[in-house]
């Protein structure tokens, strides 16, 4: 199969195109710099010198099939970044794959697109979507994902498959955040990270995308999920470990948290410092609201299952630290 990716040079969509390269599909990859065509070359797929504001059914050229991996995810920028990448890059990413004939269109979603900042327990794919969430990257992949599945019918499928707390070898956005949070003396967690979370290994992730290219129903999104909840301490404290950190015990209450959050924004903003705050709403929201979701429909309509377990992950990652 012949298939054009966007992200591939992040942590999911590099997984998804080393992976498929290796079942022996042709990838083509969206790439903005000659720093991303290098890693996409040694991946083995194509550079395609584009970006969602300039892509057309001619970068896409005569795939079978797109994955979807980009999206804007930093934890700071101006507002607007969010729906820019976000909404208005997905649009533009669906019209172009409408008119390169593009059959089968599978979109990296999120649970963020249903959270306004409220504690999720047993949600299935039924519950609503957040596309007016008070925090940007959520109310920005909600509209996304509303694009992706309008979109879908029996001639153009498109599929939304939802991640929670991507993890494992090659993270390039969660660890990273921990080291450098944890070297500058500023780690701390919310309600001694108490709170409960689904998650899910890259490898689950990537194995999901795999079954995605001929499963599932068009319109429809999954969630898609390792076994089992975790508190956010006991995952982020395995994570730590495998880098050989140890994350200190001092924690703070939800509700300071969430004003602290709130108030190192204002003050970046209104300012126009530089750099990122120290802790922004929406992280003290991650840090500290329960998330417990279900992929039952995955499993059913999919065929997933997880193929590694969060413990032998946990196992795994050390290993493969750098």
């Amino acid at each position: 199969m012949k298939i054009f990716v966007t992200g591939a040079s992040g942590f999911v969509g590099g997984a998804a195109t080393r992976d498929l390269i290796a079942h022996g599909h042709t990838v083509r990859a969206m790439s903005r710099r000659d720093s991303s065509d290098r890693r996409i070359r040694e991946m083995g797929a194509e550079p395609v010198r584009c970006d969602l504001e300039s892509l057309s059914a001619d970068h896409i050229g005569d795939a079978d099939l797109v994955l979807h991996c980009a999206a804007f995810v930093e934890a700071w920028g101006p507002r607007e970044a969010w729906y820019k990448a976000n909404v208005e890059g997905t649009r533009r990413l669906l019209a172009a794959a409408r008119g390169a004939g593009i059959k089968r269109f599978i979109h990296i979603g999120t649970e963020a697109a249903i959270v306004s900042g409220q504690d999720i327990f047993e949600a299935d794919e039924s519950y609503p979507l957040a596309p007016n969430s008070p925090y940007p990257y959520c109310a920005t992949k909600a509209q996304a994902e509303q694009l992706v599945r309008a979109a879908g019918t029996e001639e153009f499928c498109t599929i939304v498959l939802r991640p929670r707390f991507i993890w494992g070898p090659g993270d390039t956005t969660l660890l990273p955040a921990i080291e450098t949070m944890n070297a500058s003396g500023g780690w701390a967690w919310v309600d001694h990270g108490r709170a409960l979370t689904s998650s899910t290994h890259i490898d689950n992730l990537v194995h999901a995308i795999s079954l995605a290219l001929s499963a599932g129903k068009s319109g429809e999104a999954y969630f898609v999920l390792d076994d089992g909840a975790r508190t956010i301490k006991d995952m982020i404290t395995g994570m730590a470990a495998s880098k050989g950190i140890v994350l200190p015990a001092r924690s703070i209450p939800r509700p300071v948290a969430d004003r602290l959050g709130a108030c190192c924004e204002w003050t970046w903003r209104t300012f126009n410092l530089k750099g990122t705050p120290p802790l922004t709403r929406h992280a003290a929201m991650v840090m500290s609201r329960n998330c417990v979701l279900v992929d039952d429909r995955a499993r059913k309509e999919l065929g997933y299952a997880p193929v590694i377990d969060a413990a032998q992950g946990m196992k795994d990652l050390a290993l493969k630290q750098p």
